[in-house]
C-alpha cells in the first residue's frame, strides 16, 4: 500500500459503481490507473471513506458536469467531511442512453431509473419522450442498469452509460438522449497525503472561511487573487453546515499551482486575513494549455521579488 497516490505499478482504484458507470470509465481512461486493482462502491462517501481508511490507494468520483454543474454531494463531502487531496482531474464526454430489458418498447415504459443528476440532464428527452413516466432515483447510473435487468420488467428503463447494455443484458432503446449536446463531467482522483508536482498547467482548489459577514467580504478575497493576476475558474457559495441561515463559505478553483509563489503569496494572505482557508489540493488540469496571463504575472513577480532583495541587501 502506497501513501495516497497512483505512484505504484498497480494502485488500488476505488470509484463511484458499480461497475458500468461513467466514473469506471474516466478511470479507464487514464493508463496507469486502469492498470491497478478496480473496486467499485455504491457511493460516494464510501468511495472517500476507504481513501481515507487506507482501503484503497486512490479514489475517482464525480465532481462537474457542463450541463447540471456542481456535483453537490462530492463538493460538500471534499469540503466539509475529509481531509483529503485532489490529485488529477479527468474530463470525460458524457452520452447517455436509455436501456430496457430485450423486448422492451418505448411506449410500454412507465418507470425510468437513474441517479438525479444523470435524470436531470435527459428532462427534455423525458418530457418529451415519456411524459408519464414515473422517475425514479438510483445510486449510480450503472446501479439504475443493474437493477432494471434484475426485476425482469420490460416497463422499466434506465438512464445509463452504453456499456452497461451488454453489462447487464439490456437493449439501448435511445440514445445520446442528454438535452445538451457536449455534455460533459469532470472527475478527480483523490488521495490522502501527496501533492503531484507542478506541471506548468496545474489546479489548485481551497475552501475560504469569512471571518464576518459584511459587505465587501467576497470582494476582498477576490482582491487578493485579481492583484495576482491569478485566474479564478470556479467560485461557489456553499453553507457551512454548521452555522444558520446565511452562513456561507466559497469553494474557489484557479489556474495555478501551490509551488507557484503568487498562488502560494495568495493564500498565505487569505489565511492571515480570513477565519480559515481549507487545502483542497493541487493537481494536474484536463485538456489544453490556458492563457498565458499567468506566466507573464509570475515574471513581473519575480522581477519584483528581485527588487525587493537587492534593497534589503542594503539594510546592515
Amino acid at each position: 500500500m502506497n501513501t495516497g497516490d497512483s505512484s505504484s505499478a498497480h494502485p488500488r482504484v476505488g470509484f463511484f459503481g458499480p461497475f458500468g458507470t461513467f466514473t469506471e470509465q474516466a478511470v479507464r481512461s487514464q493508463a496507469d490507473l486502469a492498470a491497478g486493482e478496480l473496486v467499485a462502491f455504491r457511493t460516494v462517501p464510501d468511495v472517500l471513506d476507504a481513501v481515507a481508511d487506507g482501503s484503497v490507494d486512490v479514489g475517482v468520483v464525480p465532481i462537474e458536469n457542463s450541463i447540471e454543474g456542481t456535483v453537490n454531494f462530492t463538493q460538500d463531502a471534499l469540503s466539509f467531511d475529509y481531509t483529503l487531496l485532489i490529485q488529477r482531474e479527468i474530463v470525460l464526454d458524457i452520452e447517455h442512453c436509455l436501456l430496457a430489458l430485450p423486448g422492451a418498447s418505448l411506449d410500454a415504459i412507465t418507470t425510468v431509473l437513474s441517479i438525479p443528476v444523470a435524470s436531470a440532464q435527459c428532462h427534455r428527452y423525458i418530457r418529451e419522450n415519456l411524459p408519464d413516466v414515473d422517475v425514479h432515483a438510483a445510486n449510480s447510473t450503472a446501479d439504475a442498469a443493474m437493477t432494471v435487468a434484475d426485476t425482469g420488467d420490460i416497463t422499466i428503463a434506465a438512464i445509463a452509460p452504453r456499456n452497461a447494455a451488454a453489462l447487464y443484458g439490456l437493449e439501448v432503446l435511445a440514445t445520446n438522449i442528454e438535452d445538451h449536446r457536449g455534455n460533459q463531467t469532470r472527475f478527480v482522483m483523490v488521495g490522502r497525503d501527496t501533492v503531484p508536482a507542478p506541471t506548468g498547467h496545474d489546479r489548485t482548489g481551497i475552501v475560504v472561511y469569512q471571518r464576518a459577514d459584511e459587505p465587501g467580504s467576497l470582494i476582498s478575497i477576490l482582491q487578493e487573487f485579481a492583484a495576482r493576476r491569478i485566474n479564478i475558474i470556479n467560485l461557489l457559495s456553499r453553507p457551512t453546515k454548521d452555522g444558520g441561515l446565511g452562513d456561507y463559505c466559497f469553494v474557489m478553483y484557479m489556474d495555478g499551482h501551490i509551488a507557484d509563489e503568487l498562488v502560494a503569496d495568495a493564500l498565505r494572505s487569505l489565511h492571515s486575513k480570513q477565519a480559515a482557508v481549507k487545502f483542497l489540493g493541487s493537481y494536474p488540469a484536463a485538456g489544453e494549455v490556458s492563457h498565458t496571463a499567468r506566466e507573464h504575472a509570475d515574471s513581473r513577480w519575480r522581477q519584483a521579488d528581485d527588487w525587493v532583495e537587492t534593497l534589503r541587501s542594503r539594510i546592515s
